[in-house]
């Protein structure tokens, strides 16, 4: 999964830049397409791939602000 994600993101990227360049080649509007494909994979493919990869073995409940974490946090500030 971590390699396809590294490729998946080096194809994002280079989807972009070749969008970039390719407007002044090819046309103004072949390039805002290539940029527009690279932009939607990434937004809907490599970002959800990527977030599960992170998120993977770890607890929402050790990021999310609830009693436990707030009593935790003002002990710690308590001791400086």
């Amino acid at each position: 999964m971590k390699f396809l994600v590294k490729i998946l993101s080096y194809i994002v990227f280079i989807g972009v830049f070749i969008g970039i360049f390719s407007k002044e080649i090819l046309g103004e509007q072949i390039g805002d397409i290539i940029i527009g494909v690279s932009v939607l994979t990434g937004t809907f493919i490599f970002m959800p791939l990527f977030l599960a990869l992170r998120w993977k073995g770890k607890k929402l409940k050790d990021y999310t602000l609830s009693e436990e974490n707030i009593r935790k946090m003002r002990e710690k500030a308590d001791e400086f």
